[in-house]
């Protein structure tokens, strides 16, 4: 399949009844924090941004929420298809983005960088959307906070090296700071800003 028919095809066959199934699904993602839940409807985002990813944006940008690429998304046909199926303009500025994605193995320098919202309009902040390789099977990390009982493990394979240093710095500017949803293949699981993340000792 040649760029151009890629960009314009693989969006939601439904796109109301598609968009609401997976907008519940993440903010039951974000409201219980490492539960994994499987998106159901069948898009086909160009590479390398993945399927789950490519759903969230067909859900959430639309034409007033400015989205950031990492370069590598930003130079494949991935930003086309953003563009022609949400309207959503893209920004090179992270501090003006509503929302940020980041396909599997890219660097994510300071989360600080993108918007982390006011004391009064914390939710004014950067969403990112982070693939990795898989959401099992990697090292175990243990999540507090709202909307877990006494604590959960997840074990994602493929996080950038120095996020769990990154997210300690973001959980100090509450209630400011960037939520995080990761993302592999089909799969998606929510981190709040609220949520505390710690290696588990095994």
């Amino acid at each position: 399949m040649n760029a151009k028919i890629e960009a314009l095809t693989g969006g939601f066959a439904e796109p109301v009844h598609h968009a609401q199934s997976v907008f519940r699904m993440m903010m039951d993602c974000l409201s219980r924090p490492g539960t994994i839940k499987s998106i159901l409807p069948e898009v086909e985002p160009p590479k390398p941004m993945g399927i789950a990813a490519g759903a969230i944006a067909l859900t959430l940008l639309d034409h007033d929420t400015p989205v950031w690429l990492t370069q590598g998304l930003a130079k494949s046909t991935a930003a086309e298809w953003i563009s022609f199926h949400t309207g959503a303009p893209l920004t090179r500025e992270k501090s003006e983005a509503r929302f940020a994605f980041a396909e599997a193995g890219a660097s994510l320098s300071s989360f600080g960088l993108f918007a982390t919202g006011t004391q009064e309009y914390p939710d004014r902040s950067t969403t990112i959307v982070l693939e990795v390789t898989s959401l099992e099977n990697g090292a175990p990390l243990r999540l507090t906070g709202p909307g877990i009982r006494d604590s959960t493990a997840v074990s994602p394979q493929g996080l950038p090296e120095m996020f769990l240093r990154q997210w300690a710095d973001n959980r100090t500017l509450f209630p400011r700071g960037i939520d995080v949803v990761l993302t592999a293949g089909h799969q998606m699981l929510g981190l709040p800003r609220t949520c505390k993340i710690t290696p588990k000792e095994v």
